[in-house]
């Protein structure tokens, strides 16, 4: 019996309705990164940017609540979801052992062009770190990421970890500001590659398992930087290459 694929979001115009195509729509600025922790989602904002009634937006919140990409707070409203560090450490943890099951069993179970494919990416990514250009690196890194998965062959694992990485998506970008991290990200890439090629399966596990738990410092002292900014209301003003310039910890993460 094969594996049933791996659940995805409806794509096609008509079969979603306002509400969805909004939740959609904000939890991709969630996790591009558009909309930083702590942020408030004002109703009549998104009345204005979507160009409707107010009701589809309340209907959208409600879905996005249950993301936990956002937070109701009592009397205030809908702001982007901060954790804190216990609950981040957490989802770290979790994440890199999946990635590390993920990071094994792609080993075994990849595919001839499957591999082909990994192998051009990362050549592609070489390129763009050295270009410094960090937006089309988050791209590749998205594809190549995407890529190990389907090595995977195990869609229940695959969801799992998708949306582990979801839940930390904005945090863990702030590691891109850095031209070192691109490298540092880069260069791990390339010991998982090699595991592929050799069909080692034991050093795949432990470079995805290292490669998520490498940004883990980052992240945390960008959470740090949020939450005190989200004490002052000045939360907008976070600068992630500012902090990532002060952290000189050589870390990154897939």
């Amino acid at each position: 019996m094969k594996d049933a694929k791996p659940k995805s979001r409806p794509t096609g115009s008509n079969s979603l309705t306002m509400s969805q195509k909004m939740c959609q729509a904000l939890e991709d600025d969630i996790v591009s990164g558009r909309l930083l922790p702590g942020q408030q989602l004002e109703e009549l904002m998104l009345v204005e940017r979507f160009k409707c009634s107010r009701t589809p937006v309340r209907e959208a919140l409600h879905l996005l609540c249950a993301t936990e990409l956002v937070e109701r707070r009592p009397n205030l409203g809908v702001f982007i979801a901060t954790l804190t560090p216990a609950r981040m450490l957490e989802i770290f943890e979790a994440m890199a052992e999946m990635e590390a099951l993920c990071g094994r069993l792609c080993v075994e179970r990849m595919t001839g062009p499957e591999r082909r494919k990994l192998t051009e990416l990362h050549l592609k990514m070489r390129e763009v770190v050295h270009q410094g250009d960090a937006e089309t690196y988050i791209k590749l890194n998205s594809e190549f990421h995407c890529c190990i998965y389907g090595g995977v062959k195990n869609s229940s694992l695959v969801e799992f970890s998708q949306q582990a990485r979801r839940r930390i998506t904005s945090y863990r970008r702030v590691q891109f500001k850095d031209i070192r991290r691109l490298a540092a990200s880069h260069s791990e890439h390339d010991d998982f590659v090699q595991a592929v090629d050799t069909g080692n399966a034991k050093r795949g596990s432990e470079v995805l398992y290292n490669h998520i738990m490498s940004v883990k410092e980052v992240a945390m002292d960008y959470l740090e930087h949020v939450n005190r900014a989200g004490q002052t209301d000045d939360v907008a003003k976070c600068d992630p290459l500012s902090l990532n310039q002060q952290n000189t910890k050589s870390a990154d993460g897939g």
